[in-house]
């Protein structure tokens, strides 16, 4: 928020010495880019599918070490279908 109010201040300083819109801008924009880098957003927790998966694509690796990622992603999400958590996270 500190980068945003500085801008501002910025900007006020300019119209008070009399600056040009360009002096202006030259100044402005590498304050605006690094108050768009402050702003952090919030990750969203994640579902009930991606925890699931997460632990299955574990187990299944242990299990078939030789296996590529995409058959044994396979054989998590057709087991996603059937298992009891995916029934609690629909209600």
């Amino acid at each position: 928020m500190t980068s945003i109010d500085d801008a501002i201040r910025l900007l006020q300083e300019i119209k008070e010495l009399g600056g040009s819109v360009t002096t202006t801008l030259k100044k402005a924009k590498p304050v605006a880019k690094k108050a768009k880098k402050a702003v952090k957003k919030v990750k969203r927790a994640p579902s009930a599918y991606n925890k699931y998966m997460k632990k299955q694509l574990a187990i299944l690796k242990k299990k078939h070490p030789r296996s590529s990622h995409q058959v044994l992603f396979k054989k998590a999400a057709k087991s996603w279908k059937r298992s009891t958590e995916r029934k609690r996270s629909m209600k």
